[in-house]
């Protein structure tokens, strides 16, 4: 069974290392509650007044000690159960050599011992200490001479045991907001690592992509057309520096997709892996909010058709809700769909905008990427 901290303990936990420099005045107030027994005690005469007062002063400076205890030792360590206990005991020993001098009025210190308890000792513990003090002064109100029996001795003991008990769950109920902040922001920063690498990921992915199908022309022209050799080389070089400066972009923060700049870039790809592009001209029924998702979808598509597809044709479709890219290559794998890495991201991202995504086989055979915003 999982241990319930003190409240001591708890205080250590949320980081107070040490209470206040004041705090023992915000604990001192409540000693004005032993006028009670120091009236009874004024109305004694001789050494029985005089060991009264110095019991009660004792008595006082045990309540204030705990919290300079507490000061001088830090929170966190030094105070073993049984130095908790004993400390109670020794608080409960000064309330019994009251009795002479202050009678049925000493029961008020009962009220002070239960709330040093409850601060000092687990829960379970502390009610215990609180149930044998409640018991104690209602038995000694019925079994002592001449003493009255009174409720309100009882009610104070329950009253300030529950006070610290409420100030003790509020700590509580304090650390575990404060551990649930900070868990949200590790996943945060974890949220953003995933949506950095994804993008990375989309980015470079689809840039070496076409720059490895480029070099590869290139190569092969070289010896038989020198010129054309030489414009791919040049558009190697060119799309590398676009490929950095995305990735400046990313790392800035500042990047963001134009689906009509994709579809360009979509032609040169397909175009330099001899395969046939038939692309839309123009964007403008797409809504401004569809563009980036689809400039996505284009750039996912497109790349996976260039390496993946060993397609001869590439046919990209648009309208103000929807994007398809289908191709003629070997379609989806036995399994249906995929799940690669730039599809898993794009899912996200749709799902991000609330549209689906369709993974499938084209219309004739080959594949067929989809994505739909709304219904």
């Amino acid at each position: 069974m999982t241990r319930t901290p003190t409240l001591v303990e708890a205080l250590a936990e949320r980081g107070d290392t040490r209470p206040g420099r004041w705090g023992w005045i915000a604990a001192g107030v409540w000693l004005f509650y032993l006028s009670s027994p120091l009236n009874a005690i004024l109305d004694q005469h001789g050494a029985t007044r005089v060991f009264g007062l110095v019991t009660l002063g004792l008595f006082a400076l045990s309540y204030l000690g705990f919290f300079g205890w507490v000061r001088r030792i830090g929170l966190s360590g030094g105070l073993a159960t049984w130095q908790r206990l004993a400390y109670l005991g020794a608080m409960l020993a000064l309330t019994l050599a009251l009795i002479p001098s202050a009678g049925q009025k000493a029961l008020t210190c009962c009220v002070y011992i239960a709330a040093v308890a409850m601060m000092a000792l687990e829960v379970r513990a502390g009610v215990a200490v609180v149930l044998v003090l409640l018991v104690g002064a209602e038995m000694s109100m019925r079994v002592v001479p001449d003493w009255t029996t009174d409720n309100s001795y009882g009610f104070a003991i329950f009253l300030g045991a529950l006070a610290v008990f409420g100030m003790r769950r509020a700590i509580q109920r304090s650390m575990e907001l404060a551990k649930t902040r900070q868990d949200m922001a590790e996943l945060a920063v974890q949220e953003e690592r995933n949506r950095f690498a994804r993008d990375l990921h989309d980015i470079l992915g689809h840039s070496l992509t076409v720059i490895t199908v480029k070099a590869e022309l290139a190569g092969r022209l070289i010896a038989a057309n020198p010129e054309r050799a030489s414009a791919e080389v040049a558009d190697v070089e060119s799309l590398a520096r676009a490929a950095l400066a995305d990735v400046r972009a990313a790392v800035a923060g500042y990047r963001e997709l134009s689906l009509a700049g994709e579809l360009v870039s979509a032609r040169a790809a397909l175009r330099a892996a001899e395969i046939k592009a038939e692309l839309p001209t123009t964007v403008d029924e797409v809504p401004e909010e569809n563009r980036e998702l689809f400039a996505w979808v284009v750039r996912e598509g497109v790349t996976n058709v260039v390496r993946h597809s060993g397609a001869k044709r590439c046919t990209i479709r648009l309208n103000a809700n929807q994007i398809e890219v289908l191709d003629d290559g070997k379609g989806p794998t036995p399994g249906g769909g995929a799940s690669g890495h730039g599809l898993m991201g794009l899912r996200e991202r749709a799902d991000q905008a609330g549209a689906g995504v369709e993974v499938g086989q084209a219309p004739g055979g080959g594949f067929r990427l989809a994505v739909r915003v709304g219904p």
